[in-house]
């Protein structure tokens, strides 16, 4: 049994380990992390199964934009092929939603072709590349957009009753 809760700053030292693990090469700092938790621009939510934490993901969408970026989305290899990251990942469209938000954007990296697909499912379409972005490795960033209304109108989301995990 797992739990979708948003993140606080007591669940930084396990979103670091995971972070360190997802994203070796390339990983945000604790200073980092602590202050997209602490932002309000930013909704954060963390997956629990059993008291340890599995998984995260963040969105970015300030107070009356129009526009949101996913942050990251990070799953322990235990997590992974369950279906958690495509929860963890609507949880953060839904808030996006909530938000009032219209476009939603991310990055991906180009040899990532399990996240590309979990993408490309929920309605994201590439629209740019970043050559070379992912510095330490030399991989280029997908970048990719949502229309959420749309993404919305196709699940029967309605902003009043998304977001559960709020």
């Amino acid at each position: 049994m797992s739990d979708l809760r948003p993140a606080t700053p007591d669940d930084l030292d396990a979103i670091m380990a995971i972070e360190r693990v997802a994203f070796a090469s390339d990983a945000w700092s604790e200073r980092l992390m602590a202050e997209e938790l602490a932002s309000p621009h930013n909704h954060y939510v963390v997956v629990e199964r059993g008291g340890r934490i599995e998984g995260y993901a963040g969105l970015r969408a300030p107070a009356g934009s129009k526009d949101a970026d996913i942050q990251t989305i990070a799953l322990t290899a235990s997590a992974r092929g369950r279906g958690t990251g495509r929860a963890i990942f609507e949880t953060l469209l839904e808030q996006a939603s909530l938000r009032g938000v219209r476009n939603v954007f991310l990055d991906v990296r180009d040899d990532n072709t399990v996240a590309q697909s979990l993408y490309a499912s929920e309605g994201f379409r590439e629209i740019g590349r970043r050559a070379k972005y992912y510095a330490a490795d030399g991989v280029d960033a997908i970048v990719m957009h949502l229309d959420l209304g749309a993404w919305a109108a196709a699940r029967g989301v309605d902003p009043a009753d998304a977001g559960a995990c709020t």
